[in-house]
């Protein structure tokens, strides 16, 4: 199964890969001895006694379905995990409390833009309320520590880029999304499934581009905040591309002056594996670190120093 991919490097995720691919042959009816294990499929996470069925069964699965999951080890995951968007959101709301002006929102590997609706997401909970209480997407619990300032965000550009883009509002692309999910994580499943109902509801523009790309066509507006977001992206570029991308930030940096603003929000890890929340805006190119999440965005524990 694994042949010509044991030398991958270990941010490329064999193993989800891998494991995608039998995700997406129980999600849809064709792998139903493995499903009954998946709750995500409506099975049961029952291994039985001694625990092994469910390994006989992937095993089966992995013999006789070979070419159909080896085909899901060339590309990369897609994990496009709602929970950050809680981080996104929050971000946004520091800014537009600095500046109260119109967002246009980037972004870099953004799979399937399932966070460019960020925006329209609930977030309930007693560390800070944003958003309307009818959206699809809630997040309860995502937000910890001192609250963001409440602030009104109006996205009015949402625009995204990725080297192998999914269209949420298909079937084939809500499947894949939904295999990189584990099968038996019910709440981010959940979180997925709502976003994939918001998708459908508010529309977006996903480009088959790199990185550069996208930055490159990134032109700035007066009377708003140009922001480019990303997360989780930064460890599976190559020295050389992200050179590339902070020449073009420090470019756009450049020409952000009083009227157009230009804001680069992230949520990437440390080399101590701390996930960090970090603004940068311009025209003064100052940085802030607003809190730190988890991997899969949530709880984001916001910094009561960053509301100062």
């Amino acid at each position: 199964m694994l042949d010509g991919h044991l030398t991958d490097p270990g941010p490329s995720a064999l193993g989800l890969r891998m494991m995608g691919g039998a995700h997406a042959l129980a999600l849809s009816g064709q792998a139903p001895d493995l499903a009954a294990f998946y709750p995500s499929a409506g099975g049961t996470a029952d291994p039985g006694p001694g625990g092994r069925a469910a390994w006989v069964a992937l095993r089966a699965l992995l013999a006789s379905r070979t070419t159909e999951i080896r085909a899901w080890l060339t590309g990369p995951p897609q994990t496009n995990e709602v929970g950050r968007g809680a981080a996104l959101i929050g971000g946004l709301c520091h800014l537009v409390a600095t500046a109260p002006r119109p967002v246009r929102l980037f972004e870099i590997g953004s799979s399937a833009g399932l966070n460019l609706r960020a925006d329209q997401f609930h977030i309930p909970g007693d560390a800070g309320r944003y958003g309307d209480p009818g959206s699809p997407v809630v997040l309860p619990g995502a937000w910890q520590g001192h609250p963001p300032p409440l602030a009104t965000v109006q996205v009015t550009t949402r625009s995204g880029g990725d080297l192998h883009p999914i269209d949420p509002v298909t079937p084939d692309g809500r499947l894949r999304l939904m295999a990189y999910v584990w099968a038996d994580q019910d709440a981010r499943m959940a979180r997925l499934r709502s976003a994939l109902a918001l998708a459908a509801e508010v529309p977006a523009e996903l480009r088959q581009e790199s990185a550069e790309a996208t930055l490159d066509r990134i032109v700035l507006a007066d009377g708003t905040w140009t922001v480019l977001w990303h997360s989780i992206l930064w460890q599976y570029l190559t020295p050389e591309q992200r050179a590339a991308l902070n020449h073009r930030l420090a470019e756009l940096g450049a020409a952000a002056d009083g009227s157009a603003g230009f804001a680069h929000l992230r949520l990437e890890p440390t080399r101590e594996a701390r996930y960090l929340v970090t603004l940068t805006t311009w025209p003064v190119g100052t940085e802030r670190v607003l809190g730190t999440a988890t991997p899969h965005g949530i709880p984001v524990t916001w910094d009561a120093a960053a509301a100062r």
